[in-house]
């Protein structure tokens, strides 16, 4: 009964304060790439307009202290650590990296993100419906879908019989091995070209060259992402379709994604962060996992490949870009 009495205390006196002193939220906002801009800022348009329906004004009920690793990952402990010593009530993020580097950097403050990584396997939290510790959120993770994408490259291209999959193998999830079993169910072959950092790319899509292939699956990750368009133009000029899970390479060029909506997920990142504000542990709260699936396809794309797409194929899709 004193535990209760204790807790409800804390969340009662946590959110008075804040009302009383009329001081704004402090959070912390950790960003594997730089400030996105046009499409690739779609996550983070979400979860501000989340907040700003739940009533969060900036600077006057919220404010933010954005840190930026340029999409170099060994940056991100420092950064993470800086953010944690900023006295903020609250640290976000997207990205597994970032998730990682900000449990290392504080045990304390809450740390709310949303992950394509799964957050149970790569040891962020005990398990979805009770995470424990500091950390909850989103996870945009789906593995079966990506066995989904060799299936409908397979019935766009019948003779598909050559794959190459760009992906990042410190990503805990496992969408590489779902590729590979579903591929072999359709006795295609795949290719495997891994990329962990920035500097890599370059020697990763030219090594792709060398052997020809019929198509191009991208693993989805921040750090994929975060070179979509230089991907997308690569597929285009090596005659090729290109494949992902985020709606985002699509847009970019590719010629279809199947994945989860995540920019329906990231709002509710703006729910957690409002509950937490309110008193809630991030212990306490399940880490939510995606609902709603979404099929967009690049006719655009598809013209210039001289691609017919079957009408099975797109009566399926819930976006085609022309």
């Amino acid at each position: 009964m004193l535990a209760v009495c204790a807790l409800l205390f804390a969340r009662y006196s946590f959110a008075e304060a804040q009302k009383q002193s009329g001081a704004p939220a402090r959070i912390g906002w950790l960003w594997y790439g730089s400030a996105p801009t046009g499409p690739q800022a779609t996550i983070e348009t979400a979860i501000i307009d989340g907040l700003r329906e739940l009533g969060y004004v900036e600077p006057k009920t919220i404010v933010f202290e954005h840190r930026f690793a340029q999409g170099h990952p060994e940056k991100l402990p420092e950064l993470a650590s800086n953010l944690a010593r900023q006295k903020i009530d609250i640290l976000i993020g997207i990205g597994g990296d970032i998730a990682a580097a900000a449990k290392r950097a504080t045990q304390t403050i809450p740390i709310v993100v949303g992950t394509s990584d799964d957050p149970v396997r790569a040891s962020l939290i005990s398990s979805l419906a009770h995470p424990g510790g500091n950390i909850t959120g989103v996870t945009f993770v789906m593995d079966e879908l990506a066995g989904k994408r060799v299936q409908l490259l397979k019935e766009i291209n019948p003779k598909l019989s050559r794959v190459s999959v760009l992906w990042d193998p410190m990503h805990a999830d496992s969408e590489f091995r779902e590729i590979q079993n579903v591929a072999a169910m359709f006795n295609v072959k795949v290719r495997s070209f891994k990329v962990e950092r920035m500097d890599q790319f370059e020697g990763s899509l030219s090594a792709i060259n060398k052997e020809p292939f019929d198509a191009l699956i991208v693993v989805p990750s921040r750090l994929t992402s975060l070179r979509s368009r230089e991907i997308a133009a690569f597929a285009l000029k090596s005659r090729v379709p290109m494949a992902s899970g985020w709606r985002e390479f699509t847009e970019a060029g590719g010629l279809l994604s199947y994945g989860p909506n995540r920019a329906q997920i990231a709002r509710r990142i703006a729910y957690y962060v409002d509950k937490i504000l309110k008193g809630a542990k991030p212990a306490d709260l399940p880490v939510e996992t995606p609902r709603k699936f979404e099929m967009v396809i690049n006719l655009k794309t598809a013209q210039q490949l001289d691609l017919t797409i079957p009408q099975s194929v797109l009566y399926r899709a819930d976006q085609v870009i022309k």
